[in-house]
């Protein structure tokens, strides 16, 4: 499953999320859900993540919007963690999450504070 992008992709997804979920998914793959993840890892994190326009700050920040908005809350539990990695404040995403309920709806807003409380929680931030 290497390649160029693929390894640069596992470096940074290994950096953003942590090495020991990572290698956890990785570990758990088979012949249905090893096609997504080689996807995911070459073009998402290998492609995407390692452009130099935007910083893994204001990438994370984006993807927390994005997440919150679409409701995808597995995916946004993840990158709640990888924003706080990169550098993303509690207080930063209080308010990347009060701008999507104004703009996404306050309950796709509410849910995604609400799990971010829980993370803070589980992070010992709170």
């Amino acid at each position: 499953m290497t390649s160029a992008n693929f390894d640069a992709g596992m470096k940074i997804r290994k950096e953003v999320v942590g090495a020991e979920r990572v290698d956890a998914v990785m570990n758990d793959l088979d012949e249905i859900t090893r096609p997504i993840h080689k996807l995911i890892t070459e073009y998402c994190w290998g492609e995407i993540w390692t452009r130099p326009g935007l910083t893994k700050k204001t990438r994370s920040l984006m993807n927390l919007s994005m997440l919150a908005a679409m409701n995808r809350h597995n995916e946004l539990k993840i990158h709640l963690v990888g924003a706080l990695n990169n550098g993303v404040t509690k207080e930063e995403i209080v308010e990347c999450f009060l701008q999507v309920a104004i703009y996404c709806g306050v309950p796709a807003g509410l849910e995604a504070t609400n799990l971010a409380k829980q993370v803070f929680k589980e992070k010992g931030l709170i």
